[in-house]
């Protein structure tokens, strides 16, 4: 074990008291590792029957599994296929706990690289629409390439800082999570770096951060909507002190106690911040030497029924006329899009999601689904709608067994001779009936047209 920092450990003791040393403990205990099934292309029989590595629930959400660290999920294709997202157990409530359903308005505001939007996209089935932002544009791109590998058609990644959002969104979103930046107390197992980082900035730098991202993120949430708040850290402050801080300044919002509650998860405690708001202990927290998994806090909350709804202007889809080339490709197509969604921006494609407000003036790095691009007279269709397709929805598809080397070849961007017959043109490449990328073939010969920014390395 790494050696914990003195006044870490001076404030653990307060907290904890008689399960301290247990606590200080599970320090020198190995970490858990987690992934979660993405429920946008497989359930949870088929998963269980396919998993590539042993695995077993994970207690607190419905599609986590824990896996053996040994193994290496991320070297595996249904990886590639868009089956699976690694993420840590504990960092799997947030999502689990806010309770979207298709057709819903949501904002991840601070969502790179993803693990959280992934989950939100799934449970929108593709209703509804899911905006996606990291104020940094690095970490937005990775959160791009993650929603569109896991197949999500609706979700518009945004790159901004918060306070840009506020007035162009006031009352829009029916859901909102807020996983915000934090000390990261609850990750010093898992990364023990991040204790300099604790040590640098303390834990009042990021409660200032919170508390500014908290004051841009509330007034955008919906009349009836709810909105979860969490972290991975265990300071009070940084937990039930922004709670806290929720409840005094809009009367109109209000804790409430999850749909579902792990036996082992522990209650919020108002009396750690000196707080009288006896609601805030509907929070719950996750101690590491209680349950398997890291530190975590979250928080549900539900906002007011009230008139102060979303009156922005709507996105105005310019609905273009299509070249041939591309109404072509889309006969061979069998999935929705409709015409009224479609838009040509700069030789892209693109379906835009229903019902998205005007976004001009903000840094936008997708609005929807890529369907693909315009090419020296001929349409080439994007890594995103393979991802966003089913083998039965593209009527030239090559499928692969999973142990079959082509797969490997074919993930590491090589030609790849189809073993059955396939017709010249586009070729959707499958692995298991799970679509991987694009392949142009000629006499059988797959010309390589996997995204190479993906490549298996």
């Amino acid at each position: 074990m790494n050696r914990l920092p003195e006044k870490f450990e001076n404030k653990m003791k307060e907290i904890l008291g008689d399960e301290f040393d247990a606590f200080i403990a599970g320090f020198n205990e190995p970490r858990f590792g987690g992934v979660r099934f993405n429920s946008l292309k497989i359930d949870r029989e088929k998963w269980e029957k396919m998993a590539p590595f042993e695995v077993r629930p994970v207690p607190w959400t419905p599609n986590g599994y824990y896996y053996n660290l040994k193994d290496q999920p991320a070297k595996h294709p249904y990886y590639f296929a868009g089956l699976f997202y690694i993420q840590e157990p504990s960092a799997m409530t947030p999502a689990s706990m806010l309770p979207v359903e298709p057709g819903d308005r949501v904002l991840d505001i601070c969502a790179a690289p993803g693990g959280k939007s992934t989950e939100l996209a799934a449970k929108l089935k593709g209703k509804g629409v899911l905006f996606s932002n990291d104020i940094s544009n690095s970490r937005a791109k990775a959160l791009l390439k993650n929603l569109e590998l896991f197949g999500s058609r609706n979700s518009v990644v945004l790159s901004e800082a918060p306070g840009k959002l506020t007035e162009r969104f006031k009352g829009y979103f029916n859901k909102i999570l807020i996983d915000a930046p934090c000390s990261g107390e609850g990750m010093f197992r898992k990364s023990p770096a991040i204790m300099k980082n604790w040590e640098q900035y303390g834990t009042e730098y990021y409660h200032k951060l919170q508390l500014e991202i908290i004051d841009s993120v509330v007034p955008m949430l919906a009349p009836g909507g709810m909105m979860v708040y969490s972290t991975c850290t265990f300071d009070p402050d940084e937990d039930e002190g922004s709670i806290e801080y929720i409840l005094n300044k809009w009367s109109d919002m209000h804790v409430v106690k999850p749909e579902f509650r792990y036996k082992r998860f522990a209650w919020g405690r108002p009396e750690l911040v000196g707080s009288d708001k006896k609601e805030i202990s509907n929070a719950v927290r996750l101690w590491p030497h209680i349950l398997e998994g890291e530190g975590h806090f979250s928080a549900l909350l539900v906002k007011d029924e009230g008139s102060d709804g979303f009156f922005g202007e709507p996105y105005m889809v310019k609905t273009p006329k299509l070249p041939d080339e591309v109404t072509d490709f889309f006969k061979h197509v069998d999935t929705e899009l409709p015409a009224d969604r479609l838009e040509l921006r700069e030789n892209r494609l693109y379906l835009v999601p229903e019902g998205i407000p005007d976004l001009k003036g903000l840094r936008i790095m997708r609005t929807g689904l890529l369907l693909g691009e315009m090419a020296k007279n001929r349409f080439e269709p994007s890594q995103a709608l393979a991802c966003a397709l089913k083998a039965g929805e593209y009527d030239n598809v090559y499928d692969m067994d999973v142990n079959d080397e082509d797969v490997v070849r074919y993930l590491k961007c090589e030609t790849v001779d189809a073993k059955t017959d396939v017709k010249d043109g586009w070729v959707l490449v499958t692995v298991e009936g799970f679509p991987l990328g694009w392949a142009k073939s000629k006499g059988n010969v797959l010309k390589n047209k996997y995204l190479p920014g993906w490549r298996m390395m």
